[in-house]
């Protein structure tokens, strides 16, 4: 299974597009979002492409409503600040937050853990995890990306998603 990662949308609409249309395009299974939606009308855009979501709140998220909108979404499903997932035979964790991400890594109990919040991207081995951040989908100050990760060969790689 291929799966997406995005990260720090922050109200972005037409990165956010950009991006799943390029997902789509990759025929991804899942995609995963680590946070910073901003408005909770990014839920109903991640949800429009009928492909699994699987979120966790960033640190500007309004909690009360992107909940209520993932809770009536068919895609969606909101984790709260930490999610644990079991994908294509993977054991994924995601949270906002890196040192939070290196913490979860460093447990052992993760082939992969995905967080957001610096707005970078980052792929590296911490332990036996894979510690990976998509970057971000803002578009403010450089280049705006996203991640793949392939459950079947454990590897990961970025994409530059092209304005």
């Amino acid at each position: 299974m291929l799966i997406g990662i995005i990260s720090d949308t922050h109200d972005h609409i037409e990165n956010l597009q950009r991006a799943l249309a390029l997902l789509k395009e990759k025929k991804v299974g899942a995609i995963i979002h680590c946070g910073d939606f901003c408005a909770p009308f990014m839920i109903d855009e991640l949800d429009s492409i009928g492909i699994p979501a699987y979120c966790v709140f960033g640190n500007i998220d309004d909690k009360f409503l992107t909940t209520r909108k993932a809770d009536a979404s068919k895609n969606v499903k909101l984790y709260g600040d930490i999610a644990e997932l079991e994908l294509g035979g993977k054991k994924i964790a995601v949270n906002h937050y890196p040192l939070i991400g290196e913490s979860l890594a460093s447990t052992g109990k993760y082939d992969l853990v995905c967080c957001g919040h610096t707005h970078k991207k980052d792929l590296r081995k911490i332990g036996d995890a894979l510690l990976l951040n998509p970057g971000k989908l803002m578009g403010r100050f450089g280049e705006i990306s996203v991640a793949l990760y392939d459950t079947e060969t454990g590897e990961a790689e970025h994409i530059e998603v092209k304005i």
